[in-house]
């Protein structure tokens, strides 16, 4: 399935969405910049908080291997699909490149995110949280923000994304509660091979549209 950009996509996982959880306590949290032109309808429809939690992959040098992902609170998630054994061999291997990864990574997500990025433990907890990809290749980023908002008592956690690759889907099933993804491809070409127009607003504006989301309830 393709979209003519991430605001047709919005409109049809608002569509699944929005009449089922319409009179819940819901927040919507976005995964990346493209994620919240998708998310902020979401949050504009169920009259709810947005935020966003990045996260980043981490790879092992020279082997186009992730083992893992980083949030921006700097929680480290290992790759579910490693054993116990694997992980401690790479990190023998590889432990000063791996911790060098966290650190650049921590570094531009936090310069990214400035303040806009924080997350309320107080508009999670007990809701519905609906965690918003605009495209999910592997699952890391969402084994990195179901391990980080754990602790927070959800009700539920939702992901919502107009595409997923098998794999992706895969962990969607083991992390969240819900599932709603337009299209899955086995093939996965990178997230803006299925948009025909990918050009975002300016990181500024979407993080005004953060802080400001109430203002555009509809």
């Amino acid at each position: 399935m393709y979209f003519k950009d991430r605001s047709e996509a919005a409109e049809k996982l608002s569509k699944l969405i929005v009449p089922k959880y319409r009179y819940e306590n819901c927040a919507v949290v976005a995964l990346s910049d493209g994620a919240v032109v998708i998310a902020s309808h979401l949050a504009m429809q169920l009259h709810c908080a947005l935020m966003m939690l990045l996260t980043e992959e981490i790879e092992l040098p020279g082997e186009h291997m992730t083992i893992g992902g980083i949030d921006q609170s700097g929680l480290f998630t290992y790759d579910g699909m490693y054993s116990a054994g694997q992980i401690e061999e790479f990190v023998g291997e590889f432990h000063g490149a791996i911790e060098q990864q966290k650190m650049e990574k921590l570094h531009e997500m936090n310069r990214l995110l400035g303040g806009s990025g924080i997350i309320d433990p107080h508009l999670l907890r007990y809701h519905n949280v609906i965690l918003v990809s605009d495209g999910l290749a592997s699952g890391i980023s969402l084994d990195s923000a179901a391990a980080y908002l754990k602790p927070f008592k959800l009700e539920k956690l939702i992901i919502a994304t107009p595409i997923a690759s098998v794999p992706a889907v895969d962990k969607m099933h083991l992390t969240t509660d819900e599932i709603y993804c337009l299209s899955v491809v086995d093939n996965f070409l990178g997230v803006n091979h299925y948009y025909d127009n990918n050009k975002l607003p300016p990181h500024e504006e979407i993080v005004e549209t953060i802080k400001n989301i109430v203002l555009k309830w509809q």
